[in-house]
């Protein structure tokens, strides 16, 4: 409609200079998307993005790929180019982090098995320790929770998990003994699925394995 139509004519006119996509993020709340983890690093570099948090939104974003010339991307999915709005710097220290957390990527990935699709150093993040995406085309997790809410069948999106190099709680992985390496992965993973879903499957075993790692 116009009101919309208005609305994105202002955003690309307060576009950075090096910006060629209108980021957007679906949520189950205004709360849930102005303070998720995935908008860290846009935050940091003055990336406006647009926050979508009513359940058409995700589905609506499906038949949405352009507005005057400009792709739309779900800064959820796949792996965001975040270089292009940088500079040489920046994608130099993304791939030394990447290099130096190798060894920790690997305990992650062998920890968690099958629960995530792949895990990878994040350059989404700041200060958070780990975020979970889907692949470029997969159903998005909040999608898929809409679904099953709805009582219908989805297509599961396996999460691949991304994680902050530079997090104190990154880092105490990287230092655990093997027999801890695994609930610090999980709890990890859980915290980023927490912020991602609001929920877990099985909230007890987080909180007991939290409590575990606090008193060890």
């Amino acid at each position: 409609n116009a009101e919309q139509r208005i609305g994105l004519d202002d955003y690309l006119q307060r576009m950075t200079g090096t910006q060629e996509e209108i980021f957007y993020l679906t949520a189950d709340s205004w709360n849930a998307a102005r303070s998720h983890p995935k908008l860290e690093a846009l935050k940091a570099r003055g990336v406006e993005v647009l926050l979508m948090h009513e359940r058409i939104d995700d589905w609506m974003s499906g038949y949405l790929h352009e507005y005057a010339g400009k792709a739309f991307r779900n800064v959820a999915k796949g792996e965001l180019d975040l270089d292009t709005l940088g500079d040489a710097q920046d994608k130099a220290a993304h791939e030394e982090a990447a290099k130096t957390a190798a060894p920790v990527v690997e305990k992650i990935k062998t920890a968690l098995g099958a629960k995530v699709k792949d895990v990878r150093v994040s350059n989404r993040l700041v200060d958070s320790a780990a975020c979970v995406v889907v692949d470029e085309y997969d159903m998005s997790l909040h999608m898929q929770r809409l679904f099953k809410a709805a009582g219908q069948a989805a297509p599961e999106s396996v999460p691949i998990l991304e994680i902050n190099a530079e997090h104190a709680l990154v880092k105490r992985l990287q230092d655990a003994d093997d027999a801890s390496v695994v609930d610090w992965a999980t709890l990890l993973f859980e915290q980023a699925m927490l912020a991602e879903c609001g929920s877990l499957d099985d909230p007890a075993a987080f909180v007991a394995r939290m409590n575990r790692l606090l008193a060890g």
